[in-house]
């Protein structure tokens, strides 16, 4: 015991020594890393000790010598001795049979740097640098699906019963699949809560952004406890309002004004498309929907003998394109566009952005899973004069936003 006092005494010396001088006490050449097989080792053999106590005169068990592996962590590799006994039944805690990387921080910082977009090569290098410590790829994708039992969770956890606003669009990504690449859509449904903050209700997978699938994704939402939204945003994707209307009939449906003007301005010749967003501008910001509409009119007007197309496209979609005039204008810069949940997808993309082609669907929901776990600590305050806009909507839905004052 002495001997192990006078050890531990020359490694804690060690240490403040290192402290004392502004070397790294972390990683291959830090004392942390004996110190901490030091303590380790003491804790294996105290729960041996305590292991073959509880069987005392039971079945006659007794130490059995040690095996070695070698043991990954923040502060360094380094070989740990585990003691065994001799019936094989001793199963440690604080470093477990067959775990070769340790449960701290170095695990948390791995997935927090995966969640950065940083490649597992480049994860790899990055803590060979920091930490001295080797650990391969496979290892280090093993690491990082510990959080698909979170994902699952999270994707199946209940949600509030109603949402004040709520914004469905899908983002795009290759994925590999039986030998191939295909596209694949990534539906994400952002809603705002009746206290004004934002929460990503939901992320799904499929080959292609449709309707149809919208109508399962909105079944979900309501199998997991969502009886009502009282404005959905959307860009103009055939049958997608049908779909809202299905499962959601009193839900008020703003499509994307700038879709639409995006879409229009693709029939409108150059030279012309300045003069005749000007002309596009004084409907879409007028301050009420009757005012629009007489504008519209006079757009038909001036427009409507050479782009026919793009006005009837307005006229068609009008009952669409329109509901927002019915809001006050706090409400109306919320959802006469699908910039908020594009801004999230920007954020997305930047992460995501390093990745030519997934290996799978799971990879591909990693990697957003963990964006979205770093972007949603900005949403922990409600949207700037909330209480003003929720008091408008309580007024406009009645019941159907009841508010806890």
């Amino acid at each position: 015991m002495k001997e192990k006092l006078t050890e531990y005494e020359a490694l804690k010396n060690k240490a403040l020594e290192q402290f004392r001088q502004g070397k790294h006490l972390l990683g291959k050449d830090g004392a942390f890393q004996p110190l901490l097989k030091e303590f380790l080792e003491s804790a294996l053999q105290a729960e041996l000790d305590t292991h073959l106590d509880d069987q005392a005169g039971t079945k006659g068990n007794r130490r059995n010598g040690s095996s070695t592996k070698l043991v990954k962590s923040a502060e360094g590799s380094f070989e740990l001795e585990t003691p065994r006994d001799r019936l094989g039944d001793f199963e440690p805690e604080i470093v477990r049979k067959r775990e070769t990387i340790l449960a701290d921080h170095l695990e948390d910082k791995i997935i927090g740097l995966y969640g950065l977009g940083m490649s597992l090569r480049d994860i790899s290098k990055h803590i060979e640098e920091m930490y001295g410590t080797n650990i391969s790829a496979a290892t280090l994708s093993t690491i990082t699906d510990r959080i698909i039992p979170k994902i699952k969770e999270w994707q199946g956890r209940p949600l509030d019963e109603v949402y004040c606003i709520v914004w469905m669009d899908a983002m795009h990504y290759k994925v590999k699949e039986e030998g191939k690449v295909k596209s694949k859509a990534v539906y994400t449904i952002l809603g705002i809560t009746k206290e004004g903050r934002k929460e990503l209700l939901g992320m799904y997978i499929a080959e292609s952004e449709g309707a149809n699938f919208w109508l399962s994704v909105l079944t979900d939402l309501q199998n997991r406890g969502v009886s009502d939204i009282l404005i959905v945003c959307i860009d103009n994707l055939k049958g997608f309002s049908e779909a809202v209307a299905a499962i959601y009939p009193g839900a008020d449906i703003q499509t994307c004004i700038v879709h639409q003007i995006r879409n229009s301005l693709k029939y409108v010749a150059s030279k012309n498309q300045k003069e005749f967003m000007a002309d596009l501008k004084l409907v879409y910001q007028a301050d009420t929907k009757e005012i629009a509409e007489q504008q519209l009119d006079e757009l038909e007007k001036k427009w409507g003998a050479k782009y026919p197309v793009v006005i009837s496209s307005w006229r068609n979609n009008w009952h669409k394109l329109s509901c927002y005039f019915k809001y006050a204008k706090d409400v109306r810069k919320l959802i006469y566009t699908t910039n908020t949940i594009e801004g999230f997808h920007r954020q997305v993309r930047k992460v995501t952005k390093t990745k030519t082609a997934f290996t799978t669907d799971m990879a591909l929901m990693k990697l957003i899973y963990l964006a979205h776990r770093n972007i949603r600590k900005k949403w922990t305050q409600p949207l700037q004069n909330w209480s003003l806009t929720v008091s408008q909507l309580s007024i406009i839905f009645g019941d159907r936003l009841k508010l806890s004052i």
